[in-house]
């Protein structure tokens, strides 16, 4: 690509990632989840941040490490109330810090800004393409916190709730990711 996404979000839910997998409600607790979160958020937000943390970072920050702490504080136990609603309660705060970040910058937005020449972020089609693609993430962390709900309440469709479905999903919203810049400013050249 030679535009808007050279550099995309993906790193940065690295530790969300993480979470979700060493955190599933299952076979760990939420301590070690959050601790190998928060570790690896600090460790990709300093080294690619190139100085300057994103919403993402912070949030992916703020969040667990208040999961760590929270966690040595109360004493995480093995398939506690947070252990269970793990992927609900994480994917909830991404749905929420995307969906906020429309209210000012989509979050998106600043990961785009770095391919993208300064002249075209003032540009109607960057910003409602960042809008479009931030709103579909928002939209993708909320029915994944949907189905974390229904795979706790739910135990027999935890695989598929809980894993396979979102797997599917995360994956549409990659390549939808990939895709999409490129049609919107191709769109968006036809137009002028």
């Amino acid at each position: 690509m030679d535009g808007w996404f050279d550099r995309s979000p993906f790193v940065g839910f690295a530790p969300w990632i993480i979470y979700w997998i060493v955190a599933d409600g299952r076979d760990s607790t939420w301590l070690y989840g959050g601790l190998c979160a928060v570790l690896s958020g600090v460790i990709l937000g300093v080294s690619l941040g190139r100085g300057r943390l994103k919403t993402l970072d912070v949030v992916t920050i703020a969040f667990f490490a208040g999961v760590t702490i929270a966690a040595v504080v109360v004493g995480a136990t093995e398939r506690d109330w947070m252990d269970t609603y793990a992927t609900t309660v994480s994917s909830g705060v991404l749905a929420a810090m995307a969906l906020g970040s429309l209210m000012f910058t989509p979050f998106t937005e600043q990961y785009a800004r770095e391919s993208a020449p300064q002249h075209d972020w003032e540009r109607a089609a960057f910003r409602r393409t960042n809008r479009v693609l931030t709103l579909m993430w928002g939209l993708v962390f909320v029915l994944i916190a949907v189905l974390g709900l229904v795979a706790a309440e739910a135990p027999s469709t935890y695989d598929w709730t809980n894993w396979v479905i979102p797997i599917v999903v995360i994956v549409g919203a990659v390549g939808i990711t990939q895709l999409y810049p490129d049609r919107a400013r191709e769109r968006a050249r036809r137009g002028a």
